[in-house]
């Protein structure tokens, strides 16, 4: 039985070295990926099949206690059996492909044990199938793992010789010698086996490491790229952003030349071939168009392909990127080699993800930049907004003084005037100094008090050293508004507004209050957040305000609500200090 094991053992080492040329295979690895069809499945059967059958070739012929390690079988005498490895491929084929490449390889397997002949033909025949059947079935138990652990390959290989043992017992006579070889036979083959599978899945557990490993590392060779490239293509496709990106993809992907276009001429071009692969020269290639219209990586294997006009033009093959934003292709990065022999799966692989990448990258890089246009362009809308009643009253007032006072409805006139000049030219700019914004208040109040002279006062107390922090444009006046219309409403004298700009620490706070009537509890959870209509204006002056705050300086800079106990109400908010 030792003579007999170590035999076995050392047939076995020789599969074991076949495993791990197997296991280099690209095609191979499309099993270990689950990407089985019927074509593969065929494909596997016939691997694992012929696998099996080398263990068959690499077994030992036993008889009448006799061992004969001859390693090349034509056949068996009637009172001869084997012992053998043949099983190792079925079971790997079950467990790696499922029933259907189990079945396959144990077909293969099973006819050839019985086209050998020997008193255990037919039962060799009929284990190899059912074993790959019931690998298959087995397998699908661990269906959530990529390859099965050795551990459990080792414990499932061992049922493989034991089931074979079994039936060489049922089918195989006489039985006194189908007895004594299973006695010789069994724990050899049941250790060599188990074993041997478990040896295989380990192998193929290093080679799926290996490719993750590689995987892994050149999606991040491909990140850096991006990276690196990323800052050049965000400026646009030119020659002056193009060539730094050459320049620097030759350096990085080890390709002998590098060349960026858009989609008509050549940008840059670097490397060999660079004396007649000049920049500003019209595309030629037919495969780089095709690129360009189809939004695909072209791949050119022959030198015919890249159509050089130069006979003695160096570049033997070429792989064309397109540059995708907002949906259509942009430009190229096209990348040649030598020799076609060059442009391996690796380099390939790359190239494609290095073109998604950049091009993921470009219409993020756009959709931000839209979304900053949109969001400046909201601002602006909302800056530009002018209460129509204000304006509106105002004319009726100059239309009345005009009779009544010419003098001071000139100088009404040229306050609107002044307003409406310092509100167009403030709303071009997101921030302005805090003196800007009070000279538009200024101007708004020099309006106001023509109709509510008599109604209320107005103080305003700025902090020395604050002038020229800057606020967002037309913040003050619609808070003022505010006051006027809703805190001092039905107030015929007596009224007071306070204005006060502070600083407090890294802040500059605005307090605007009145000794108005004061909020309404659903009011005071309504504004900022939604339009507040009212009869005076579009209500959404204190609204546009609090969404211009919160867009520039974030949600800390909000306004705030509250009701002073003595009456009245005040709104504050915070602007960050930025110096004087």
């Amino acid at each position: 039985m030792e003579q007999l094991t170590l035999l076995l053992f050392e047939r076995v080492g020789i599969l074991l070295i076949l495993t791990f040329i197997l296991t280099r295979i690209p095609l191979f690895r499309q099993l270990l990926d689950r990407e089985v069809s019927f074509q593969t499945s065929l494909y596997f059967s016939i691997i694992f099949g012929t696998f099996g059958s080398a263990g068959i070739y690499a077994g030992v012929v036993v008889g009448e206690g006799q061992f004969n390690s001859s390693f090349w079988l034509t056949s068996l005498e009637a009172h001869e059996g084997l012992a053998h490895s043949a099983l190792v491929g079925v079971v790997i084929g079950g467990l790696l492909g499922g029933p259907v490449v189990g079945v396959g390889a144990g077909m293969i397997t099973g006819i050839h044990l019985y086209s050998l002949g020997g008193f255990t033909a037919l039962a060799n025949g009929l284990s190899a199938p059912i074993t790959g059947l019931c690998a298959g079935w087995i397998a699908r138990f661990f269906s959530h793992e990529r390859v099965i652990t050795p551990s459990k390959a080792l414990f499932i290989g061992m049922f493989a010789p034991i089931l074979l043992m079994g039936i060489i017992l049922i089918f195989s006579t006489p039985p006194r010698e189908a007895i004594e070889l299973v006695n010789t036979i069994g724990i050899p083959m049941v250790l060599t086996n188990s074993v041997s599978i478990a040896i295989f899945t380990t192998m193929i557990r290093v080679a799926l490491n290996e490719e993750e490993r590689a995987a892994a590392f050149e999606t991040q060779r491909a990140l850096k790229i991006a990276e690196l490239i990323l800052p050049y293509l965000k400026k646009g496709l030119t020659p002056d952003t193009a060539l730094p990106t050459a320049h620097l993809l030759k350096k990085e992907l080890k390709a002998e030349a590098v060349a960026v276009t858009d989609t008509e001429h050549i940008l840059a071009h670097v490397g060999i071939a660079s004396n007649h692969h000049l920049p500003g020269e019209n595309i030629q290639t037919e495969m780089a168009r095709t690129a360009i219209r189809s939004g695909e990586v072209q791949i050119a294997y022959h030198r015919n392909q890249i159509q050089c006009r130069d006979p003695k033009c160096p570049l033997g093959a070429s792989i064309k990127v397109p540059i995708v934003q907002a949906g259509r292709v942009t430009g190229l990065i096209a990348l040649y080699f030598k020799r076609p022999q060059q442009i391996t799966k690796v380099e390939e692989a790359l190239a494609r993800g290095l073109g998604t990448l950049i091009s993921n990258q470009l219409n993020l890089a756009l959709a931000e930049n839209m979304a900053s246009l949109m969001k400046d362009a909201e601002l602006r809308i909302l800056q530009a907004q002018i209460n129509p009643h204000f304006l509106f009253n105002t004319l009726n007032s100059i239309n009345t003084l005009i009779r009544l006072d010419p003098q001071l409805a000139r100088h009404v006139t040229v306050q609107l005037g002044t307003f409406m000049r310092l509100n167009l030219k403030m709303v071009s700019s997101k921030l302005v100094p805090i003196k800007q914004e009070l000279s538009h208040l200024q101007a708004y109040l020099e309006i106001i008090k023509i109709r509510f002279a008599d109604q209320f006062s107005i103080q305003c107390q700025v902090e020395s050293g604050i002038e020229e922090v800057l606020i967002p444009p037309v913040i003050l006046q619609p808070l003022v508004e505010n006051s006027i219309h809703h805190g001092l409403k039905g107030k015929a004298s007596g009224g007071e507004i306070l204005i006060q700009l502070k600083r407090l620490n890294d802040l500059v706070q605005i307090v605007i209050e009145d000794n108005g009537s004061g909020f309404s509890e659903e009011m005071i959870d309504q504004l900022g957040h939604i339009p507040v209509q009212s009869q005076e204006g579009n209500g959404i002056g204190v609204h546009n305000v609090n969404q211009r705050l919160i867009s520039l300086f974030g949600p800390e800079a909000k306004l705030h609500f509250e009701n002073k106990t003595d009456g009245g109400s005040r709104i504050s908010f915070s602007i960050p200090y930025a110096g004087s």
